[in-house]
Parts: structure tokens; C-alpha cells; sequence
């Protein structure tokens, strides 16, 4: 890999429901700056950010006096889309990573193909939490709609589960920091494929 090459991304995005944007760096050190106006989103996007090693400032803001899924989802639609210009041409990068992640009585696996072709399977979810907010702001049931937002205007495969867990925030949680340090492990360079894309057709 370059090393004078910048692995930032930088997008905008409004709508009649939401106004978003993020900056993204790769190379970075966990400097994260995030206020989409939903108070455990950010809480998620923060350990998003740490975990994963990336500089990252989300603003977003949107109609969440009718509901908060507007601006989370769009939030994670931008940030998927930064994400994937940050990429590039992939060159360098280890491509794969994996992560398991206890958090209390819970436990979460995410694992991470950046390969072009956009996926998502999420399992292990108590369907119990389907109806619950965390923190009154956040519903459960948006875990999904983030995860398949971000992975596909990634254009990642992602496979996230809940292997076990009891609260609503520590699986949340620990499905987040699972994600981050896949993403973390999958974009770092790799020395060995210093000038070249890790896939036998010669791209992603």
C-alpha cells in the first residue's frame, strides 16, 4: 500500500426526513465526534468508531419528533457510503476480519468480507426486544435496518449474531464493538499484499 495514500471519505446527504454527514479516516486513532440527536445512537457510533480505530465526526439531524428511524437509518446509509470511498481501490487491505465480543452476560460474533458484494445476515436477537427502546430513543429493531444500511452502501458482506444475552444495551452494544473491530481487521493494510487487491480476480 501507498503509504502517501489518504483512506478518507467524506459524504453528504439530505432528504426531506434527515440532513447527514460524515468524515471518515481510516488510518485514524479512534478520534470520534458524533451528534445525530438520538442519544444511544451516537453512545453506538462512538464505541463504533473507537473500536474500529477510525478518525469520524456524524452529524446528522431529522424528523425524530415522529420517530428516531429516519435519521438512524439514513445515518448509517452515509456512513456506509464514506466508508466505501475511504476503501478505494482496496488494495493492501487484509480484506477479512472477525471479532468476538462479551459484554457481560452477552455475547456477539461479527464477521466481515470487504468484497464488493454487498450482504447482511443478522441472528440471535431475542425477539422479545422487538417492541423495546433503549434509553426511550433508540428502538432494537433498528439494529437490523443499521446493519444492513451500513453493509450494503459499504458494499461489505456482514454476519452478525447474538450468540447469548439478557439486556437490550449490552447485546446492542456488543454487536456494535463486534462490527467495529471486524471492520478494523478487514481495512487494515497488510504488507504482504502491499501493491496488490486480496482476491484472485484482481479486484474488489
Amino acid at each position: 500500500m501507498n503509504d502517501t495514500v489518504s483512506r478518507t471519505g467524506r459524504v453528504e446527504r439530505t432528504t426531506k426526513e434527515s440532513t447527514v454527514s460524515v468524515e471518515l479516516d481510516l488510518d485514524g486513532s479512534g478520534r470520534v465526534e458524533v451528534d445525530t440527536t438520538v442519544p444511544f445512537y451516537d453512545h453506538m457510533l462512538h464505541s463504533l468508531g473507537t473500536h474500529a480505530a477510525f478518525d469520524m465526526t456524524v452529524r446528522a439531524s431529522g424528523d425524530i419528533h415522529i420517530d428516531a428511524h429516519h435519521t438512524v437509518e439514513d445515518t448509517a446509509i452515509v456512513l456506509g457510503q464514506a466508508l466505501r470511498q475511504a476503501l478505494g481501490d482496496k488494495t493492501g487491505i487484509r480484506r477479512f476480519g472477525d471479532a468476538w465480543i462479551p459484554m457481560d452476560e452477552t455475547l456477539a460474533h461479527a464477521a466481515v468480507d470487504v468484497s464488493g458484494r454487498p450482504y447482511c445476515v443478522l441472528t440471535g436477537e431475542p425477539e422479545q426486544y422487538n417492541t423495546f427502546s433503549v434509553g426511550n430513543n433508540y428502538p432494537f429493531v433498528l439494529n437490523r435496518h443499521v446493519f444492513e444500511s451500513l453493509a450494503f452502501h459499504a458494499g461489505i458482506n456482514l454476519h452478525a449474531r447474538v450468540i447469548h444475552g439478557r439486556d437490550p444495551h449490552h447485546i446492542t452494544e456488543a454487536q456494535y464493538k463486534a462490527i467495529a473491530r471486524a471492520l478494523r481487521a478487514a481495512v487494515e493494510p497488510d504488507p504482504r499484499f502491499a501493491a496488490t487487491v486480496p482476491s484472485t480476480k484482481g479486484t474488489l
